[in-house]
């Protein structure tokens, strides 16, 4: 094979790899679009759902970078324009096959703890302080496995119980009947559990429910997202629960988030496409009767981007289980979602045309190309091609060129090309990645506003609303260190500033220089981020001038912290891992030009649930701990006097969260419920399964 064509293959695979390898990393693009939907009740048997705008929403974000993405969101007129859009869609997709996966072993969620609710006076067979789950949003609630209303403790867990098989006879030798022992079986026993927990004397197993899953709690109804139903139980009798009603997810429908605001659940699902019949769709059935959503009433960005899945967002009546149905659209496999008091803001990440990024390329560097290339590539662009079609296509008239170069030219062209790509990719590296938010309002479900920022959210924390403003933390681009041409791309780190009709009114960009955002936390006009390569960068970032956000203060510090929980306006604690182990810093912020260390702690612990999900952490400011739970045990904390100190630790017990009643903290564990008395940390009383 021809010398020069192989080293022009190895280049062409490199740039590739170059804009590619990240894409599979960081694909996170649900794709939500906007409608204003007519709320209808839908308990008439097949429901068709209508809309009663025709059309589009533009986009009113200004663009940071040099080019603007196309705008606007669209419904479609019919099951053939919806066929044709995901044929054109399945053949933009075909060319993020391959590329990198890196290690996102500390990319989790950060929340803002709900610090928990106080019960009614007079209640007396209830505590008087009572915890809530670990929430984003105080008074916004979400689903997690351990839920308490201040007496009982509502515990969902899918346990395996080994079965007992006896030994059986398999054979005789010289008329002695042999044995021969097998390994016993496991028995799913998943149930909800209903526990009588305060007082902490009276601990003990109410009652069960024999269906599992992540739960809500709304005054006396339990709520129990199991599989592909959606159950709501009675619980004012907690010894007698019963069913008040179900929601069947139907034709492979499944859940995906949801939040609980003033006694209304507001619920999203994903549904798989069928790209030969893809419409109508039955997502959901309440009772006999179906939901059908016709071809017309569902949604899709006016830009082409790849798709997989039809999402849709729905209310439900805690008490009696009515359906609103408010938008349906088409997005892809991972959905961001952030939801405030008056909004659903839903994100999705995608990325720019290949060949215009390419053919850019070219017209910005005319003077190493032939005018036959040029032409060429403005030819491909015309095609109706799928990408990965094109891209073979424009590399071969590339080969062709380089082909014809003589050896001197040939290795000219090959360094300008490695030098003048690597400075292309940085000077529009917010060209290749951008992140569109789609501003949902509470009231009608119905879209205000769509925004564009570049980059890609690490998780739904990454945004947040302030006085009107959405402030959101992003990621560009990706390490990784080639072994050829291209030299290596660097990712760096941005905060924008989006108004009420989401336009950017502000940002900070580029900082963390080839580190990536491992947790943010948004408090009030101060945000904290952490990113991470090899030490842990700590930024203080100063909101308060909308227009011109400002990192003030920034703290190195060895390993990482993927989680941060504030304590107060002056403290934050930061969990995370250093030398593979768990660690706990303590932050004072006090001075935003100079944050501090002021305390650290390494736990004898590799992992921790706390560094996949926010649910497992309790903060208890009367008592001035916080509790996490580790592969051994379980770990309560004091940061009093701004000083770590281990107060209790708990083992024999596969910690799962934590709760307080009153001055009594409850460890739950997939094994035992311990409750620890918090005046003097001694065990009172424990419950096992």
């Amino acid at each position: 094979m021809d010398k020069q064509f192989v080293s022009l293959s190895i280049f062409f695979s490199i740039i590739m790899f170059l804009l590619f390898g990240f894409v599979i990393f960081s694909m996170r693009d649900g794709l939500p679009v906007d409608f204003s939907v007519k709320n209808k009740n839908i308990l008439n048997s097949k429901t068709v759902f209508s809309n009663k705008d025709s059309g589009v929403i533009k986009k009113t974000s200004k663009i940071v970078s040099s080019k603007k993405s196309s705008s606007g969101f669209l419904k479609f007129s019919s099951e053939k324009e919806l066929k044709d859009y995901l044929a054109k869609s399945k053949s933009k997709k075909d060319v993020f096959f391959g590329g990198l996966f890196l290690n996102d072993e500390a990319a989790v969620r950060t929340s803002i703890s709900a610090m928990g609710k106080t019960a009614e006076a007079g209640v007396s067979v209830s505590a008087q302080r009572f915890s809530g789950t670990n929430v984003q949003v105080a008074g916004i609630d979400e689903p997690d496995i351990v839920k308490t209303d201040g007496e009982n403790i509502y515990f969902s867990s899918q346990n395996y119980y080994r079965g007992v098989i006896e030994p059986i006879p398999v054979f005789k030798e010289a008329g002695v009947e042999a044995e021969r022992k097998i390994m016993p079986y496991y028995e799913n026993k998943a149930k909800t559990r209903i526990i009588k927990a305060f007082p902490p004397k009276e601990l003990k197993e109410k009652s069960f429910l024999d269906k599992n899953g992540k739960l809500l709690l709304s005054n006396n109804s339990l709520i129990i997202f199991s599989g592909n139903f959606i159950y709501a139980y009675d619980v004012k009798d907690s010894k007698n629960p019963q069913e008040k009603w179900k929601i069947e997810l139907k034709n492979n429908n499944q859940f995906v988030q949801a939040r609980l605001y003033d006694d209304k659940i507001y619920l999203i699902t994903k549904k798989g496409l069928d790209r030969y019949n893809p419409c109508p769709i039955i997502p959901f059935a309440v009772g006999k009767e179906d939901i059908v959503i016709s071809c017309e009433n569902i949604y899709h960005p006016k830009e082409l981007v790849p798709v997989d899945l039809m999402y849709s967002v729905s209310t439900i009546d805690v008490d009696s289980g009515k359906m609103n149905l408010g938008i349906s659209f088409l997005g892809s496999y991972s959905l961001t979602l952030y939801m405030s008091k008056d909004a659903l803001f839903a994100a999705y990440t995608y990325f720019g045309d290949t060949i215009d990024f390419f053919y850019n390329f070219i017209l910005e560097n005319k003077d190493i190309f032939s005018n036959a290339v040029l032409e060429r590539i403005k030819t491909l662009k015309s095609y109706d091609l799928s990408q990965n079609t094109k891209m073979m296509e424009f590399q071969i008239a590339l080969e062709k060129f380089k082909n014809s170069l003589n050896e001197d030219d040939s290795l000219k062209f090959e360094n300008e090309m490695e030098n003048r790509m690597s400075s292309y990719v940085k000077k529009y590296k917010r060209e290749l990645q951008k992140t569109d938010i789609v501003k949902i309002t509470l009231d009608k479900l119905s879209v205000s506003s769509v925004g564009t920022v570049p980059g890609r959210l690490l998780n739904q924390f990454a945004m947040d609303e302030y006085k009107n403003n959405l402030r959101v933390a992003t990621t560009i681009g990706q390490r990784f260190s080639p072994f050829g041409f291209g030299g290596t791309r660097q990712s760096e780190n941005d905060v924008y500033i989006l108004d009420n009709d989401m336009n950017i009114i502000g940002s900070a960009l580029g900082f963390g220089l080839d580190e990536r955002i491992y947790s943010v936390r948004f408090m009030e006009d101060k945000a904290y981020i952490v990113t991470f390569k090899q030490i842990d960068p700590f930024f203080i970032m100063d909101l308060s001038n909308s227009k011109d956000p400002k990192i003030t203060g920034e703290l190195k510090i060895p390993g990482y912290s993927s989680y941060l929980h504030p304590i107060n306006k002056d403290m934050l604690v930061g969990i995370g891992k250093e030398a593979s182990k768990v660690k706990i810093s303590l932050f004072d912020v006090s001075d935003s030009k100079n944050p501090k260390e002021i305390s650290k702690y390494i736990l004898d612990e590799y992992w921790s649930e706390l560094l996949s999900t926010q649910y497992a952490f309790l903060l208890d400011k009367k008592h001035k701990i916080f509790f996490m739970p580790g592969s051994k045990g379980a770990y309560v904390f004091s940061y009093e006097n701004k000083s770590l100190k281990l107060k209790k630790a708990v083992s024999g017990i596969r910690a799962k969260r934590a709760v307080y009643l009153d001055d009594y903290l409850y460890i739950v564990g997939t094994n035992k419920i311990v409750v620890l008395n918090q005046l003097n940390w001694e065990r009172l009383n424990e419950l096992s399964f």
